[in-house]
């Protein structure tokens, strides 16, 4: 990317549902700034939000963006439909592959001040934030790389 400044994660929590999601959402602009394979409107728009001139959420209400999107969109749509079983299954293994090594990074960036928690919640194991020690509140489990809670 060539501009001077790119935006924080922080920044896109205004449409993201938790840090990874927004992590993960200005990982993928960073991607399709870069490919090649998708339209100079699509790059032209991930640019411009990750430079911070503009906004997501107007990105996304720009019709040249997303005509681009939704044809786009579309071509994915058409190529999935296109798979043998085969291919599906060799899809779905790739995806599986890439969401363990987006886990192991996720694991990686928990900060050092949490444990791994063997205990529940809802069901959930997690990370709980130790960096208060003997104190009751608050306290956050994180749910792994998609969803963070707090309990006050």
């Amino acid at each position: 990317m060539t501009a001077d400044r790119e935006i924080h994660d922080e920044e896109l929590m205004g449409i993201a549902q938790d840090p990874e999601q927004a992590l993960r959402l200005r990982r993928s602009l960073r991607t399709i700034v870069g490919a090649t394979s998708l339209g100079p409107e699509s790059r032209d728009m991930a640019r411009a939000v990750l430079s911070g001139s503009m906004d997501l959420e107007d990105a996304l209400q720009d019709s040249r963006y997303t005509e681009a999107v939704c044809q786009r969109m579309s071509e994915i749509r058409r190529a999935a439909d296109d798979q043998t079983y085969a291919e599906r299954r060799q899809s779905k293994a790739r995806f599986a592959e890439w969401d363990a090594r987006q886990q192991a990074e996720w694991t990686a960036s928990v900060p050092s001040g949490t444990l791994p928690c063997t205990a529940s919640v809802g069901g959930r194991a997690g990370v709980v934030d130790a960096s208060r020690p003997g104190k009751q509140s608050p306290v956050r489990l994180q749910q792994g790389p998609r969803a963070i809670h707090s309990w006050e």
